[in-house]
């Protein structure tokens, strides 16, 4: 068999595990768990090349820049291709099909999500192998995990009768929603399995069901793929034709409806990190069962998750307890109720608070910058750009700019004149003057930017020119 092409979907937003996951910077980047985040760490998993080809990465055209770090940090290799808008899994599936069978209408694709974790990585490969068999032959074939507890917050598949000579690849007999909790321990009992949401399907297969079952998704996601163009390095879809594609899950737009799906049990460590008590399951305890990350400290108590940046974060005489601290915000919540949180961010959203969605970091393509103080008719930021980093050429109506350098040289275009800015040296930037910031050197380049003004808010910028596209 020919190498299995893997598609990673990654365009979640992650609002389970609010404060540290939010809509700029979504769980699949963070690293919840070790070292690495999910994508990195699933993009590691796929790493053995005699058993799969380079991967296609599907995600939101706001998040490229994360997905192609995260892939330089790693060392990784990947073709990154970016919704222009979000339209669900149905739709990023139906383009994975799509270009998969540019390569050959029997391309056998492997569609992972971003933010599950597979803890056994040989043992996962063999098993991509085997489902890749049964997808040769025609099925679609979902990887269903033997559950370790009657979980309520995944859906669940019968698994039927057998497909395959081996007997490990079984038809599906049903899928279930997820459950309460009586009914979640009576299928336990009885067999059925978690449905991982991940799968492997022959391409021409998929779009053969796609355009029996889904006939406007399929068109309009073809569309899409056939226009799409080459931007800095990035495949980006025809927007106007993508945004036609009905927004539907894969469930409910073909795995649910189709006669070809099949189910393989996979016991390698499958996790979906989506709820912080997953995230406590999954990390190291102390003896009393607590998992304490960063600043943290926890007397008298047990069963404690505390993830803490910036400030101390401790915790007494308690059980069961989520508490995620981050520079704008605070979550302390009972373990059993980590479902709510994604109401809890709703309920944020309809508040407009921009907790909700923006962290007090903003990182972009060049590094990041995070507001350290503001008030009336000033605000002060600390400012980060990677080497070879460089801002867009820009200029402001509203505010003067003062940068203080306090690590590395930066390169500053003012008016059309460069100035070499060293360490303990500052520039001042009046209000209308065209200016660029770059860091030619070899490490971060730090500084203090002040804004003085009548109006500080970020979309008083005019781009004049940007390496990034963005103008």
């Amino acid at each position: 068999m020919a190498r299995i092409l893997p598609v990673i979907m990654c365009g979640g937003s992650g609002t389970r595990v609010w404060p540290e996951s939010r809509e700029s910077r979504p769980k699949q980047f963070i690293s919840l768990i070790g070292e690495r985040s999910t994508f990195q760490s699933i993009v590691t998993v796929l790493g053995d090349r005699e058993i799969f080809a380079e991967p296609v990465v599907i995600t939101n055209a706001d998040y490229r820049f994360l997905v192609a770090e995260q892939l330089e940090e790693i060392g990784a290799r990947a073709r990154i291709v970016l919704e222009p808008t979000r339209r669900d899994s149905g739709p990023a599936v139906a383009v994975a099909a799509a270009l998969a069978a540019k390569s050959g209408p029997d391309t056998i694709v492997a569609v992972l999500a971003a933010d599950h974790v597979f803890r056994d990585s040989r043992l996962f490969a063999k098993l991509c192998e085997e489902a890749g068999l049964a997808a040769a032959a025609g099925a679609i074939v979902t990887f269903g995990v033997a559950p370790d507890h009657p979980a309520t917050g995944y859906g669940y598949i019968r698994p039927g009768d057998p497909i395959d000579a081996a007997g490990k690849v079984r038809k599906v007999a049903a899928f279930v929603e997820k459950p309460d909790a009586a009914k979640a321990q009576k299928f336990v009992d009885e067999g059925y399995l978690w449905n991982s949401g991940n799968f492997i399907f022959r391409a021409d297969v998929m779009l053969e069901e796609l355009g029996r079952f889904e006939p406007e998704m399929a068109e309009a996601t073809a569309e899409a793929v056939e226009k799409a163009r080459s931007d800095l390095g990035f495949l980006l879809l025809d927007g106007e034709s993508f945004s036609k594609a009905p927004k539907k899950s894969i469930d409910y737009a073909v795995m649910e409806r189709t006669d070809k799906a099949a189910v393989i049990a996979a016991d390698v460590g499958w996790s979906d990190v989506g709820l912080w008590s997953t995230v406590w399951r999954l990390s190291a305890q102390d003896s009393d069962g607590n998992s304490l990350r960063g600043k943290a400290v926890a007397l008298d108590s047990h069963n404690v998750l505390i993830h803490a940046h910036d400030q101390l974060t401790a915790v007494v005489g308690l059980d069961n307890i989520i508490v995620v601290t981050t520079p704008d915000a605070v979550l302390v919540a009972d373990a059993g109720q980590a479902e709510k949180i994604k109401q809890l961010v709703d309920r944020l959203k309809a508040e407009k608070r921009p907790e909700a969605t923006e962290h007090k970091r903003a990182y972009r393509p060049w590094g990041y910058y995070q507001s350290v103080d503001e008030g009336a008719r000033y605000q002060v930021k600390r400012i980060v750009v990677k080497p070879g980093g460089r801002l867009s050429l820009q200029k402001h109506f509203h505010r003067a700019e003062h940068w203080i350098v306090v690590r590395g040289t930066a390169e500053v275009t003012r008016n059309g004149e460069i100035h070499h800015v060293h360490e303990n040296e500052s520039i001042y930037l009046p209000i209308g003057c065209e200016h660029r910031m770059a860091n030619p050197g070899k490490i971060n380049l730090e500084l203090i930017e002040v804004q003085t003004g009548s109006y500080l808010g970020e979309d008083d910028i005019i781009r004049i020119e940007d390496v990034y596209n963005r103008v």
